[in-house]
């Protein structure tokens, strides 16, 4: 599936109305470590295809979103499943870490 960019505009459309659950990934231009996670998430959201969406929000950019979901270091994910928050992590995840963070209802 798509990765999509994540903004205060399309944020309902994009994650509170998605029917699939869905991963943020808070992010920076400049965070090595926010580069290195993106590759994996690309790969990530290729293998899950449409059962789960990649959504990124810049915290620059968006900064009213990060302080929403008390983005506090990047990368940080969270996952929310029909706009409602599940759980959240931080620093580089592989696939594997990944595939657990998403299953959720069997941790």
């Amino acid at each position: 599936m798509e990765i999509v960019t994540v903004t205060n505009k399309n944020f309902e459309q994009e994650v509170l109305a998605c029917k699939t659950p869905v991963i943020l990934d808070f992010w920076a231009d400049w965070c090595m470590p926010c580069k290195m996670q993106s590759p994996i998430l690309d790969a990530f959201a290729e293998e899950m295809g449409d059962s789960i969406r990649v959504a990124k929000v810049n915290v620059d950019e968006e900064a009213a979103l990060a302080l929403k979901y008390q983005i506090m270091s990047i990368p940080t994910l969270v996952l929310m499943d029909r706009g409602v928050f599940i759980r959240r992590v931080s620093g580089v995840q592989q696939i594997e870490d990944l595939k657990k963070f998403v299953d959720y209802e069997k941790s």
